[in-house]
């Protein structure tokens, strides 16, 4: 089945450096390959490593076990940053997430974001047969940037953790863009990663829209 056009697209980008980040250069990839076949498409771009969103504590969690209508005026405003997330995330017909991996894992800035859109009774909930995602499926294209770690080796905490979380939210069609040994040739790492684009978004071939 053809993908649905993509009216907006969040973009959410954790790589600590910029100019030099092969995550970011390959997000700017699929947002130009993307705004080929959609030119009006949207981008609402979440610079994670500026947004300094909160760390969850006691009094958000309290306040998300609260139900809705008994939340007092500080509660609400506890919970403000996660429910503006969650209305882009909610908002959005694709998803562009840009990592390095640090350490194994993903950045701490983008497990902060994840914390956030994982709400029970939001984003999931509990039933007799188990944990049930409430978002809708659309498509994520995880551009992910490895120095060294092999990507779905025992070692990559970064990527099987994020189809997991995203799964658990019922993000499921994660289309992973892997870029590794970019600590010994970052052009070899990110044609692979390119070349996996291609089979998602193809570069146009000659005559059509550039």
């Amino acid at each position: 089945m053809a993908d649905k056009e993509v009216q907006t697209l969040l973009r959410l980008d954790s790589s600590a450096p910029r100019a030099e980040s092969v995550s970011r250069a390959i997000g700017d990839e699929v947002v130009h390959r993307l705004r080929q076949r959609q030119p009006g498409m949207q981008v609402v771009n979440r610079d994670l490593a500026d947004a300094s969103l909160p760390h969850i504590d006691a009094p958000w969690v309290e306040a998300n076990l609260t139900p809705s209508e008994q939340r007092s005026e500080a509660q609400r405003g506890r919970l403000a940053a996660s429910d503006e997330e969650l209305a882009l995330l909610k908002s959005a017909d694709a998803l562009l997430i840009t990592l390095p991996i640090y350490n194994f894992s993903v950045p701490s800035t983008l497990k902060v974001w994840i914390d956030h859109v994982c709400r029970a009774g939001v984003s999931f909930r509990y039933t007799a047969q188990g944990p049930q995602g409430l978002l809708e499926d659309r498509p994520v294209y995880l551009a992910v940037a490895s120095g060294g770690v092999p990507l779905g080796s025992p070692a990559d905490f970064a990527s099987a953790y994020l189809r997991q979380v995203l799964g658990f939210i019922g993000i499921k069609d994660v289309r992973l863009l892997g870029a590794e040994r970019v600590a010994a040739d970052p052009a070899v790492a990110t044609a692979a990663a390119l070349a996996e684009l291609d089979q998602w978004l193809p570069k146009p071939t000659t005559g059509q829209a550039a």
